[in-house]
């Protein structure tokens, strides 16, 4: 089926349609990861958001079962070069298009996702719409233009009800704003009792629950729009150790009277070099963001830098100089370096047993 997609400054790519039948439009944005596309699929963090891969052959060792990150998927499309129908690898179960069709998604095929990348890169990230190639192009101009998006993402991707993953080691609470699956599995590799609670919960309600350390997850959109989280990261600073990935870095940052702003055109890719400017270490590591924090807006408040990007120097970790907290900007749960930043959670368990210790 022939498709086309039209962006909100006129630009238009014809293209072949995958998946669902149907349109859909959200915020265009570009990913540079050679493999990976199951897990973007499946990252809450994409929630209304168009993805264009920048390798061109999508779709090559299909779908499994293993690599998911979340059971629904939260993208609103999908944008490739080339579309792979013949996957071939030993645990392949469906083709993309396949999964595409199963969970009513659109994608579209065949376009020039160069020139695409480059006008993102120019101008930025804009609106999109994947649309039946017999649309109106003038139209569908005008009405994203027109458009806001909504800005409850993280309401959208939270769990609704808490759940536990039991483990015998320390306990956890894992605050969801858009959890990856990843995070999960490595705080269960090291033996955590995690409970997954929703992402407008109280300091309050947590504190009940007597937890060794909080987990502020990964998660879509603005972080300035979710208020009632900043509350309780203040709530529960100094006593309880924090460790945030992603949204809950930023947040973690605005808590503490830092500032974010939005990227030209964000840090969505499996191969982003980060430099621990504690370890003077360089960590290959995945991104999928959007803002970032301000590194002027850190003057006058108690956090530190500790990790940077080397592509554009932009802020990649934070560090309180007297609560036990801290938090990066990329996501060490994901195996791109392949595990150059794991020890991060090795680092949350040693910060927790250190806390225990002193309060007990």
């Amino acid at each position: 089926m022939k498709k086309k997609l039209i962006l909100e400054s006129g630009e238009v790519f014809h293209g072949e349609g995958f998946g669902a039948e149907l349109e859909t439009a959200g915020e265009v944005v570009f990913n540079t990861g050679m493999t990976g596309y199951q897990e973007l699929i499946s990252d809450p963090s994409y929630c209304g958001q168009i993805v264009c891969m920048t390798y061109p052959l999508i779709g090559n060792y299909g779908i499994n079962r293993d690599d998911y990150e979340s059971i629904e998927p939260a993208i609103k499309g999908l944008i490739v070069k080339e579309l792979c129908d013949l996957p071939s690898n030993f645990r392949t179960q469906i083709t993309l298009d396949e999964l595409f069709k199963k969970k009513n998604l659109s994608g579209i095929s065949g376009i020039d996702t160069r020139r695409l990348t480059r006008i993102l890169r120019n101008s930025g990230v804009v609106k999109g719409k994947i649309v039946n190639a017999d649309a109106d192009e003038n139209e569908v101009v005008a009405e994203l233009k027109g458009t806001d998006f909504p800005t409850n993402q993280v309401e959208t991707v939270s769990t609704k009800t808490a759940y536990a993953n039991p483990g015998r080691g320390l306990k956890v609470v894992l605050v969801d704003f858009g959890s990856k699956l990843g995070i999960i599995r490595e705080l269960s590799q090291r033996n955590c009792d995690i409970t997954v609670v929703s992402h407008d919960i109280t300091a309050e309600e947590i504190l009940l629950m007597n937890p060794d350390g909080i987990m502020l997850s990964n998660g879509p959109g603005d972080p300035e729009d979710n208020p009632q989280a900043l509350e309780m990261i203040r709530g529960l600073l100094g006593k309880v150790p924090i460790f945030g990935i992603c949204l809950g870095h930023q947040l973690i940052g605005l808590a503490c009277g830092a500032k974010t702003f939005k990227l030209k055109f964000g840090h969505r890719g499996g191969n982003h070099p980060v430099l621990d400017l504690e370890k003077n270490k360089v960590s290959i590591t995945s991104q999928n963001h959007g803002y970032a924090v301000d590194q002027e807006s850190l003057k006058g408040t108690d956090l530190i830098e500790t990790h940077i990007a080397l592509n554009d120097r932009t802020n990649e970790g934070l560090k309180h100089k007297i609560h036990p907290c801290f938090s990066v900007q990329y996501h060490p749960e994901a195996s791109p370096g392949p595990e150059d930043a794991n020890y991060l959670f090795d680092e949350f368990l040693d910060l927790m047993y250190q806390f225990k210790n002193v309060t007990v």
